[in-house]
């Protein structure tokens, strides 16, 4: 457990906290790779088959006013079933991670405020994140991250879906046989009214 982390929320498939006031000058280097335990919860809140492998390599820096920024990158392999064969597929995900975290107190102005101050031109941002009881869950927030690098529809390498073949003559199609019974007069044949 790093100098600056406390307890993991076990609510969450992977939490790794880290207090904001023990947080070094010059910011904090953390590398999290997620335990086989981590990894079951990640895949079942993921809706995956598996999360193979898990690692997030982030840097949170104290910034003033008591912002936080935390960058870096989770790297992710996981087990799906591809949509059109069915078979298991692995899928490699990496996605870049920017957060600005901020105390609650801090959050209250309204977006409307700030273009009252800027100018209706001015560009509203996503406001920052709430520090949560004086921590920054890194585990959660590379979680976020990796739940939105998975492709919602994998496919095997190579396969492609294909829809259903239409035959080019009309005489052919499935229901061209019910059509022609609809259209004689006297039914099916062979048995015409007597």
């Amino acid at each position: 457990m790093s100098k600056v982390g406390h307890m993991p929320n076990s609510d969450l498939p992977w939490s790794f906290p880290v207090l904001v006031t023990q947080l070094p000058e010059a910011g904090l280097h953390q590398v999290l790779e997620a335990t086989p335990t981590q990894r079951g919860l990640l895949a079942a809140a993921a809706g995956v088959n598996a999360v193979l492998r898990a690692v997030a390599t982030l840097d949170v820096i104290p910034e003033a006013g008591g912002i936080v920024k935390v960058t870096g990158t989770v790297r992710a392999r996981v087990e799906q079933t591809c949509v059109v064969s069915l078979d298991p597929v692995e899928n490699d995900i990496e996605e870049a991670i920017t957060a600005i975290f901020a105390p609650p107190s801090q959050i209250a102005v309204s977006p409307k405020s700030v273009q009252k101050e800027q100018g209706e031109d001015a560009e509203i941002s996503n406001p920052p994140e709430p520090i949560v009881h004086g921590a920054i869950d890194l585990g959660q927030l590379a979680a976020e991250f990796l739940v939105l690098g998975i492709d919602p529809y994998p496919r095997k390498p190579g396969v492609a879906f294909a829809p259903p073949e239409t035959p080019e003559d009309p005489d052919e199609h499935p229901f061209a046989a019910l059509k022609a019974l609809k259209e004689k007069p006297g039914g099916p044949k062979g048995k015409k009214a007597k």
